[in-house]
């Protein structure tokens, strides 16, 4: 009876000192957080617990088709497709595998298609292409005005599947790809899932250990093209178009 009742009081003192490290954890967590970041509007407080949520809710309707680019089964199994009852779905990716029905190189994605879709959704891709701008273009050439465009990818994280890990993108970054010169709306633009990180003990002198605050594992952007956009260049588009106005920090002046 007494060691029942011992294992009962150190399972129960586990338990408290677990919820109170919990506690102090979501409480000290927050100073990692950056500042000024937008809470996600539409993904998140449409009642969706994920982006593939949200996207079943507006686009899963009779005569729509998906573009999923990336949409090869890597890590797991698909967890889109599977769940659309009404709308078409293309599964597209640079090797053939589950879940992929056109092959091919996402920098030159309107070569496999003639008939533009309704929605684009890319997860996890984004940083393993070697030149995401002309990815945007291209993405821009297949979707339909009005149409739906979804893109989550990393913002700080592991390297991995290298070589071929080119970029690291702010909901910012995002902002400017898929900008309202290319003929997109904004109609989100996030991080999340934060991290909480230091530099460590082989970083040079002066960083040791220093923390590092701002850091989100994902990024992510979901918008809307309101119009073509012919002969679009980057080198002539307007750049504070680009940005929304936004402006570099001005220098602090010290006395």
């Amino acid at each position: 009876m007494r060691s029942r009742i011992a294992s009962a009081a150190k399972r129960f003192v586990w338990r408290a000192a677990q919820a109170a490290g919990a506690r102090l954890a979501a409480v000290s967590d927050r100073l990692y957080l950056e500042k000024d970041l937008q809470a996600p509007v539409h993904t998140r407080h449409s009642g969706a617990q994920s982006w593939r949520e949200y996207l079943l809710a507006v686009a899963d309707k009779p005569g729509l088709r998906i573009l999923e680019i990336g949409s090869r089964e890597v890590t797991g199994p698909n967890l889109l497709r599977p769940r659309l009852q009404h709308a078409t779905y293309v599964g597209f990716d640079f090797y053939p595998g589950d879940n992929v029905d056109v092959v091919g190189d996402a920098h030159r994605l309107s070569d496999y298609f003639t008939e533009p879709f309704d929605v684009i959704c890319s997860a996890a891709v984004l940083e393993h292409l070697a030149m995401p701008w002309l990815v945007a273009e291209e993405i821009a050439k297949v979707l339909k005005v009005g149409g739906l465009l979804f893109v989550e990818t990393h913002f700080s994280y592991s390297s991995h599947e290298r070589p071929w890990n080119f970029f690291q993108f702010s909901d910012m970054g995002l902002k400017v790809l898929f900008c309202e010169p290319l003929g997109f709306e904004c109609l989100e633009a996030t991080l999340q899932n934060p991290i909480i990180g230091r530099f460590s003990s082989l970083a040079d002198r002066y960083l040791r250990f220093r923390p590092v605050t701002g850091l989100y594992c994902h990024s992510a952007f979901l918008g809307r093209k309101v119009r073509e956009v012919s002969d679009f260049r980057w080198r002539s588009a307007d750049l504070d178009a680009m940005v929304g106005g936004t402006r570099y920090p001005p220098a602090i002046e010290h006395a």
